[in-house]
Parts: C-alpha cells; sequence; structure tokens
C-alpha cells in the first residue's frame, strides 16, 4: 500500500511539474503576444498625435518621463514621446492625468508642438458615465478633436474652458464635469511647455528608469 502511494504522488508530482512548465510556456507565449499588440496600439496612437512625415525618428524609442504633479496630475512619472527630424524636436506627445472627472482620475496624451500648438489629443483611459461622460473618447463622439489647432496665449487663456465658464468648448448635455477636467488638463501641459520647456528636455529616459 505504501508503495503504492509513493507511485500515486510521484506520478501526481509529474502531473503537477509539467502542468506549471506548460502554464509558464503559454504565459511566456502571451505575453510576447500581448507585448506586440501593446506596442502597435502605442505606435497607432502616437502616428495621430505626431503625424507621419513630421519625424524620422523612432518614437517609442524616444520615451522619457517627466514628473511634474503641479502640471500632469500625478505624482507618478508620465511617458512623453519626442518626435525628431535629424536633430531638431519637431513635437511631444506627452501622457498627463485628469484628476478631478466626475468619476475618477481620465488619462490623457497631448500631442503637440515645441512652440505649443496642439496636434492632437486622445484619451488613453476613463470611467467616466457611458452615454454622457464617455464622449471624451472618439469612439464615441469627435469632441476631443475640437483641440486640434489650438494653442494658448495671455490672450487667450480665458477662452480655455467650458462655455458654461466662458470658455470655447462645449459641455455635454447632463455633464459638465467631465470636459471641464479634460480642458484643463490639456491647458496644464501646455503652460508646462510654455513655463518650463526644460523639464521636457531634460527629463530621464524611460530606460534609465527600468522602463
Amino acid at each position: 500500500m505504501i508503495r503504492s502511494m509513493s507511485k500515486n504522488g510521484l506520478i501526481l508530482g509529474g502531473f503537477a511539474l509539467v502542468c506549471t512548465a506548460v502554464v509558464a510556456l503559454t504565459n511566456q507565449l502571451t505575453a510576447e503576444r500581448i507585448e506586440h499588440q501593446h506596442q502597435q496600439e502605442k505606435l497607432s496612437t502616437l502616428s495621430a498625435l505626431l503625424p507621419p512625415g513630421t519625424y524620422d525618428n523612432d518614437l517609442v524609442a524616444s520615451c522619457r518621463l517627466v514628473t511634474d504633479p503641479e502640471y500632469l496630475g500625478s505624482s507618478k512619472p508620465q511617458p512623453l514621446y519626442v518626435a525628431k527630424q535629424g536633430q531638431q524636436i519637431s513635437g511631444y506627445a506627452l501622457e498627463t492625468v485628469a484628476p478631478d472627472g466626475y468619476s475618477g482620475a481620465i488619462r490623457l496624451i497631448v500631442g503637440f508642438t515645441p512652440d505649443g500648438k496642439i496636434t492632437a489629443v486622445r484619451t488613453l483611459a476613463h470611467n467616466e458615465t457611458p452615454g454622457l461622460g464617455d464622449k471624451i473618447d472618439l469612439k464615441k463622439s469627435n469632441w476631443i478633436e475640437r483641440f486640434r489647432g489650438r494653442f494658448l496665449t495671455r490672450e487667450n487663456e480665458r477662452s480655455w474652458a467650458v462655455k458654461k465658464d466662458g470658455g470655447d468648448f462645449d459641455a455635454f448635455t447632463g455633464a459638465t464635469i467631465t470636459p471641464r477636467a479634460v480642458v484643463k488638463a490639456v491647458k496644464r501641459v501646455l503652460e508646462l511647455n510654455a513655463r518650463h520647456p526644460e523639464r521636457l528636455e531634460t527629463a530621464p529616459l524611460c530606460s534609465e528608469k527600468g522602463e
């Protein structure tokens, strides 16, 4: 009986080892596939923010990390992608957080030129109310496209608000908090670029932070 139990134990142990190896191999293959898909999605988003033809470098490899809670809405470092033609910077794509969304933080990425002109804005993640606040998502409406081509100056600073607050941006029926939060977050990115461009220029590479 003892031999039988030992034999069964060895069989179960061997079976467990085989299962563990299969699971580990599956996870490795799946992780590689997921990472590849993630990179493709990132490139697609960056191409919308920084149109092809305006840069000749590898945008993903250009990733830097900017830490600035005052302007970026989070104490965590935010990825910055630097577009270049030759050695000349032609644009930026900077992730930021609108911490005051209706249903929590809203993650955005803002594309802009070095002189502060918006090329595009995209919503990366949010928990806003379906049918109301989720209109910040390009899949739901084209509202987010209203930032394209805009810039910030002392003269037009007041226009960077929703119409209810005296600005130029439409709010959503029954949902003013969400667009207000997004407009403020995008405006802060332009303020960072205008007031502290050196923080973008000297930000450490993502690879230096173990990314």
